[in-house]
């Protein structure tokens, strides 16, 4: 993977009004990797994608794409960058060939129409050319703007949340779109609330309340988390939360669909602790195992959270 950096931003901070949506945000994305902005809804995702496409000036910081200023040269810097925006922005009284005609015209693309069957046959859209736009599913919708981003060859793509709203068979095959991209040489930063998306990517920032709290590949994010996690599986599921809250070395507990995550420090057997905690209480134990941490755990240890507050859809 070549070390070269298409994106930056150092002290990154925008304001909307008295708000401070994203507040001193430092990163890098270089060529061919797959960066994943995760974090949940107002985390300052879109405001930050919005910067570094050079469609929102930053109130304070610097950003910088291909080694220039983001909003300065903000005309040039969209021939080279794509940007899907989370809301479906085309036009829906135009057929899918013409939006992607429309755009083509508009980036001056040569030979357009060549590079739009390619991208037709990319999308899998060969079959509707002819539909108008607003009578697509929000899959196919996706698909039909992805290959308008793409119609003129952008080095890197930017993505705000492009599988939200949408099913689970069509996300997984909007990944392998991108996965396919990437294989082409295609660099993306995307950002998702969905966590098991960020197993896809080569590396992951972590973003809450317009912060960075980590940058790491995904199987390094939940070494940043001290302690050990014990699953629990109780038929009084509160009355064991509120019991292990109050142990020695229990730092938190959390609720995961019908199971708690129990964290603990400095326990030399914390299944064990946490099964005499229970047992002596009277409350029937149905599970109780450790586990390794996962992202979500880490998460929630970044940000302080006492439950979970973004998706785990399975994409896979």
């Amino acid at each position: 993977m070549s070390d070269e950096t298409l994106l930056a931003a150092r002290g990154l901070i925008v304001r909307y009004g008295s708000a401070e949506a994203v507040r001193g945000v430092d990163l890098e994305v270089r060529r061919s990797e797959v960066v994943g902005l995760i974090g949940p809804d107002g985390a300052g995702k879109t405001s930050t994608l919005r910067v570094l496409a050079g469609l929102l000036r930053a109130s304070a910081g610097e950003a910088e794409a291909f080694g220039v200023d983001c909003w300065r040269a903000r005309r040039a810097l969209h021939h080279r960058l794509g940007y899907l925006a989370q809301r479906f922005a085309l036009y829906g009284d135009l057929t899918v060939d013409e939006n992607i005609q429309f755009f083509a015209l508009m980036y001056g693309v040569p030979a357009w129409k060549t590079r739009r069957t390619e991208l037709l046959g990319l999308v899998g859209l060969e079959d509707f050319r002819s539909r108008l736009a607003d009578r697509l599913s929000g899959g196919m919708k996706q698909k039909l703007a992805l290959a308008c981003t793409l119609i003129h060859s952008p080095e890197i793509l930017l993505l705000d949340e492009p599988t939200t709203g949408v099913d689970p068979v069509t996300r997984r095959e909007f990944w392998r779109l991108l996965a396919d991209l990437v294989g082409e040489g295609l660099t993306l930063l995307i950002a998702t609330p969905y966590l098991d998306e960020a197993e896809r990517c080569t590396r992951v920032l972590l973003m809450h309340d317009g912060r960075i709290l980590a940058d790491a590949r995904p199987q390094e994010i939940p070494d940043l988390m001290p302690g050990s996690i014990v699953e629990v599986t109780a038929a009084e599921r509160a009355r064991a939360a509120e019991i292990l809250g109050g142990l020695e070395h229990v730092v938190d507990v959390s609720v995961f669909g019908n199971t708690l995550h129990v964290r603990l420090e400095g326990a030399r057997d914390p299944a064990a602790v946490v099964r005499a905690a229970l047992e002596g209480s009277g409350v029937r134990v149905e599970g109780v195992r450790p586990i390794a941490a996962g992202l979500e755990d880490a998460f929630l240890y970044l940000t302080h959270s006492p439950a979970p507050e973004m998706p785990m859809e399975v994409s896979s």
